[in-house]
């Protein structure tokens, strides 16, 4: 199976874990509280974290394809265009949109509430789709339509090679990296749009999504006021590669010529790997996963929360038995409370 294998960088949090009742059609609850995890029947146990590294800025540069290279690059997101309208609602239009991401042009769709004034905003980080049958603003479909109803300006990024993004042929040899500057790019054109209050804008990611999320995290911190993240990948890039890419024999193998193999190269791969910078990440985080995830095994949610919580970093981390991958029965509770979350960090 193709998934999200990319390094991932990590999110924030005084760890509390909920688990999840039977939802209602649309509930309320009170925004959660931070608690220490500690293992249920519902909650699964906390592995120890990858150890953390050195994050002071290396007196030679980087290797470009790192997390210390996205911290030291210069980021200049802006032209926000908006194109031809897709869809007008009640409650918002939705446009098909384009942007600057360095030298490439990203597309995707912009949902702008009806409401008059400025807006708080978020931009959606979808999970691995193969860019072969990717379309425009496809993935995340009911989460768009879910926050623009909730009054936030939605910005949901295709990504490079993805729609009608411009091409990146490196991008598969190394590791997708370019898709977290592309999502750093989008949270800067999206704050110079008059829809938007800069001052109030967040960062949703689901699966690949939840990875590309730990990296803005962990390479720009303070970009954003809070990220929620669903179902993520691991913050740790040799979980994902074993996972998703060693299967798939010839891309492997480019990606191991490029830039080695783990156990072989392991300070490329650490350098990669989100969990090993939780100490840069300034923002709240909120982590929802269902503990039936077939695609992304629930203890690397744990994992993660342990790691942030090493290093006292301001996390929550909400579980639901019995969800898979995309969520069902809980996604209203699990939305609910990220709006909870999200309003009560201020965006």
């Amino acid at each position: 199976m193709k998934l999200p294998w990319l390094g991932f960088v990590a999110v924030v949090l005084t760890t509390a874990v909920g688990c999840s009742s039977t939802p209602s059609a649309d509930p309320t609850p009170a925004p959660p509280t931070a608690t220490t995890p500690t293992p249920t029947a519902s909650t699964p146990a906390t592995s120890a974290p990858a150890p953390s590294t050195p994050t002071s800025t290396p007196s030679t540069p980087p290797d470009p394809v790192s997390l210390q290279a996205l911290m030291a690059k210069k980021y200049d997101g802006r032209d926000l265009r908006l194109g031809r309208v897709i869809t007008r609602t009640d409650a918002y239009t939705r446009y098909f949109v384009t942007y600057a991401s360095g030298t490439l042009r990203i597309s995707g769709i912009l949902n702008v509430p009806t409401t008059p004034g400025r807006h708080p905003a978020l931009v959606l980080n979808h999970g691995f789709i193969d860019p072969a049958v990717y379309t425009n603003g496809r993935g995340l479909m009911r989460e768009q339509d879910y926050l623009a109803r909730r009054g936030y300006v939605v910005l949901h990024t295709d990504y490079r090679n993805h729609a009608q993004s411009s091409k990146d042929p490196q991008s598969e040899v190394n590791l997708r990296i370019g898709y977290t500057e592309d999502v750093i790019n989008a949270v800067l054109a999206l704050k110079a749009s008059p829809y938007v209050d800069a001052q109030r804008v967040g960062l949703f990611g689901r699966s690949m999504g939840g990875g590309i999320t730990y990296n803005v995290l962990v390479a720009q911190p303070g970009l954003v006021k809070a990220a929620v993240v669903y179902a993520a990948v691991s913050s740790n890039a040799v979980d994902n590669f074993n996972r998703w890419t060693r299967p798939e024999a010839a891309t492997a193998a480019a990606i191991i010529r490029a830039h080695g193999d783990p156990a072989k190269n392991p300070a490329f791969w650490r350098n990669l790997s989100a969990v090993n910078f939780f100490d840069r990440i300034t923002e709240p985080l909120l982590i929802q996963q269902g503990l039936a995830d077939s695609t992304c095994p629930p203890v690397w949610a744990t994992q993660t929360l342990a790691a942030l919580k090493k290093a006292g970093k301001q996390a929550t981390l909400y579980t639901y038995p019995g969800e898979e991958h995309a969520f069902a029965a809980a996604w209203p509770t699990s939305m609910a409370r990220s709006v909870a979350f999200l309003k009560q960090q201020g965006v």
